[in-house]
């Protein structure tokens, strides 16, 4: 007879905490669990460990919930691991680059203002709408 493992004994084995496995199965991310007195059950055979190991590795790369949802269901069925990482990837790169970017204009506004010697927000103000 196999194992059943409760949802604790999976969190202990994944390092994901028991909230995190619970939003993950209500985001349609991990298959549900049987229930045995109201409490997640699962078999030593179910996946879940490796769904989760690739959960957190999509997390990572900085994929969203929805993003992971689309990786896990939003192709079909017969669609290559490979083919989906690859679609997902590229597009995830270019919002990188996008937030890149944007976190070096921040950086050399912060630069500017850091050499700021005005004496009040106000004089900072006249000074940036005369400009």
């Amino acid at each position: 007879m196999a194992k059943k493992w409760r949802i604790g004994d999976i969190a202990a084995q994944s390092g994901v905490r028991t909230s995190a496995i619970r939003y993950y199965e209500a985001q349609g991310l991990l298959p549900e669990a049987t229930r045995q007195a109201g409490r997640r059950i699962y078999d030593s055979d179910v996946k879940v460990l490796q769904r989760l190991a690739l959960i957190e590795l999509a997390k990572d790369a900085g994929f969203t919930i929805s993003e992971i949802k689309h990786l896990l269901h939003g192709f079909s069925q017969e669609a290559p691991a490979s083919q989906r990482w690859r679609e997902l990837a590229k597009v995830k790169a270019e919002e990188i680059d996008q937030r890149i970017e944007q976190a070096r204009r921040m950086k050399a506004v912060l630069e500017v203002v850091a050499k700021c010697e005005c004496p009040t927000l106000d004089d900072c103000a006249r000074l940036i709408s005369s400009s």
